[in-house]
């Protein structure tokens, strides 16, 4: 199905694309490309140094005026779950429900954007309106700083960015930060029976994983707090282990992978320094999955205001999950998170939007270009 000015056909059309983390995007992001060319708004596809997927960028408007970036990702979580009760790759209606991988998480947002992009460029705005799209988002925002690097030579420095991940449609001014590391341990295998003939990467690796166990008792005990966030204190967790092939085999290889989520303020790499000293005395090779800032906008900044007015409700103070809108704001752009939908949906068999949510998202998003065209 084609995307078209109904917000529940484009959806529809969305959903359709595998766009799973991890994979080629291309054929997605070239499709919105027509779609919004065909109407006259200029686009960037930018090509990420994976060469099968891609970020797309387009302007409604000057783009050498100062505007504002509507911005979503496109990839979803694997879809593997048993409890999904039919392709979750073809959106289903249940009633009020639309349900589908992403339809929450957060292709809603992005079928509304690109619903009313014809409408908006009818609108003329005085002030440009910029679509982002970005490729991997779930694996650690890897996508985006692609997007954000190329700007200063696709648009004039933007007044703000709205990122669209499920809020109810509320304004969110905070979130946390979070960075993540592999953890990986070689050793030689052998017999159990003559452990001194091999070296357990196991073992090896236990003393670390002490250190992530030791950060994150003092991080909950100790570190600064910010009462904004629930838990209100920087957290880190081990996440994942695996190693060792049977009990009688002394293990070659173990692996852990370690994550730290910030506060505001909070530097989340910095947060993972004693696991990465630990890792470093014992010999244990760490690599980074991924990182990105929190975001911290403050109540009284003019996009606060402006998204408080289109949406009809009070900004909140800060939300525990991160998006891209933290990596915005590093880069000197002001960002508030704003999208249809509940963040309890996303990650889980049977993601939903509802029909309303995401006809008050168009509304909203029309109702903002007209105060871009004002």
């Amino acid at each position: 199905m084609p995307f078209s000015r109904t917000p529940r056909d484009t959806l529809t059309a969305l959903v359709e694309y595998d766009s799973v983390v991890g994979r080629p995007n291309l054929s997605l992001i070239e499709a919105v490309a027509d779609w919004l060319e065909g109407h006259g708004i200029a686009c960037h596809v930018l090509t990420g140094p994976e060469g099968d997927r891609a970020n797309l960028f387009a302007t409604i408007g000057d783009a050498e005026r100062p505007g504002y970036v509507l911005s979503g990702h496109v990839d979803v979580v694997p879809a593997e779950e048993p409890e999904w009760q039919a392709d979750p790759f073809t959106l289903r209606h249940a009633g009020e429900r639309l349900i589908g991988r992403g339809a929450c998480d957060m292709k809603g947002f992005v079928a509304a954007v690109l619903s009313a992009a014809p409408d908006m460029a009818s609108l003329a705005p005085e002030v440009p309106i910029h679509i982002a799209l970005s490729y991997d988002e779930e694996a650690g925002c890897r996508g985006v700083p692609h997007l954000i690097e190329a700007l200063p030579e696709l648009c004039a420095p933007p007044l703000g960015c709205i990122v669209g991940e499920p809020t109810g449609l509320v304004p969110v001014l905070a979130h946390k930060g979070k960075a993540a590391l592999r953890l990986c341990a070689t050793g030689r295998a052998g017999h159990s029976a003559r452990p001194e003939l091999g070296e357990n990467a196991i073992h090896k690796l236990l003393p670390v994983l002490a250190a992530a166990e030791a950060q994150a008792r003092a991080l909950q005990e100790d570190a600064p707090r910010d009462d904004r966030f629930a838990p209100p204190w920087s957290s880190l967790q081990v996440g994942t282990i695996a190693g060792g092939q049977a009990l009688n085999i002394i293990p070659e290889r173990a692996e852990a992978e370690v994550e730290a989520r910030a506060i505001a303020g909070a530097d989340p790499r910095a947060l993972l320094a004693p696991v990465l000293t630990a890792a470093d005395t014992a010999g244990v090779e760490a690599t980074w999955l991924s990182t990105y800032p929190p975001l911290a906008l403050e109540a009284g900044d003019p996009l606060a205001g402006m998204m408080a007015e289109v949406s009809g409700r009070t900004p909140v103070a800060a939300v525990s999950f991160g998006t891209e809108a933290g990596l915005f704001q590093q880069a000197g752009i002001p960002s508030i998170i704003c999208g249809p939908g509940d963040m309890a949906r996303a990650h889980r068999p049977e993601e939903y939007l509802t029909v309303a949510e995401l006809e008050a998202c168009h509304a909203m998003i029309l109702s903002f270009a007209r105060r871009c065209a004002a």
